[in-house]
Parts: C-alpha cells; structure tokens; sequence
C-alpha cells in the first residue's frame, strides 16, 4: 500500500516534465500517419492546415489584445495555431528530416514556455509554504504562551487552595488546644478574628 503511494506521487512529479515532448511526439506520429493515407503533397490538405493554422493565430491574437485579455485562452490558441503548421507541414512533406527538425524546435519551444510556468508556479508554491510556516509558528506561539499562562493560573489556583487548606488546619487545631479563648486574644490587643469564622470555631 505504501509503495503504491509512493510510485503514484513519483509519476504525478515526473508526468508534467514529459508532457511537452509527449505531446510534440504525439503531433508528428498522426501528421506522419495522415502523410501515409494520402496527405503527401496534397495541395488542398496543406491549404486546409494553413487555414486552420491561421484561424488560430488570428483567435490568439484578438484573444491577447486589449483589458479583457485572457491570457490563458489566447496561449492556447497560439498553441493550437503552432501544432497545426506543424501537422500541416509535417504530413505534406515527403522524408522525415524536415519533420523531425520541426519536432525538435517545436519541444524546445514547448519546454522554454513550460520552463517559465513551473518556475512561477515553484516561486508561488515556495511563497505559500513559507506564509503557511510564519502562521504555523506564530499560532505555535500563542498556544505556548497560553499554555503557560494556563498553567501559571492553575499552579496559582492550587496555591491558593493549599493556603486556604493549611490556614483552616491551622484555625481548627488552635481552637482545639486547652485554655484557648479568643476574647482573652482581643483583650491582649490581638486582632479579633471575623464572626464568620468564630462561629466555624
């Protein structure tokens, strides 16, 4: 079970590292495939592509420009526009040169516009878990701090008990000697003690 948790997060870490040339490779294997079912020097299949290819860019473009821009939709269309030159080109042409040096420009392409999203998705990730580890430890100090000023109310609490314990003890064993009598106390100038307590005595 621990293994199996183990490989999942090694794949989820590694996947998107390969995303980028997996995908490249996957446009070149059908463009190669779409070359063998007659797209080889077809006139129209190659204007098709370029249409299309043109469609994207033109979406990219008018999806960039201006306030209400998305940046994401518009990085997709150019995308888009960039593997559908490279389908067109790669499926008109005869010979694998050419394709293959589209595949490689296009997956350098591909891990230089990657590159810069995981660096500012690590720069955010590594923002977050340090604003998590400030709150983490600021929390961690109020706890203490209120632990131990519970604990300084409990050990006063306990005194107090303590002293009010040791004071009754010491008031009931007075009252219990012989001869004892506290008017002869208070004739004597000692302070007289409450009615309260009297009566107790």
């Amino acid at each position: 079970m621990h293994d199996q948790i183990i490989a999942r997060h090694w794949l989820a870490h590694i996947a998107p590292k390969a995303a980028p040339v997996i995908a490249t490779s996957t446009v070149l294997i059908l463009a190669r495939i779409w070359n063998a079912n007659g797209a080889e020097h077809s006139v129209g299949n190659a204007v098709l592509m370029a249409a299309l290819a043109l469609a994207a860019a033109a979406a990219g473009a008018c999806a960039s420009v201006g306030r209400a821009g998305d940046p994401v939709i518009a990085g997709t269309a150019f995308a888009a526009s960039g593997a559908l030159a490279f389908t067109g080109v790669a499926g008109y042409t005869d010979g694998l040169p050419l394709p293959l040096l589209l595949w490689v420009l296009a997956t350098t392409a591909a891990y230089g516009l990657a590159a810069r999203y995981w660096r500012t998705e690590r720069h955010d990730r590594l923002a977050h878990e340090r604003h998590t580890g400030q709150r983490r430890e600021e929390h961690a100090h109020l706890e203490r701090v209120e632990a131990l000023r519970a604990g300084a109310q409990i050990e006063s609490a306990r005194a107090g008990a303590h002293y009010a314990e040791q004071l009754a003890t010491a008031m009931l064993t007075r009252a219990a000697l012989p001869g004892y009598d506290p008017r002869a106390l208070t004739d004597a100038g000692l302070p007289q003690l409450p009615a309260s307590q009297t009566s107790k005595e």
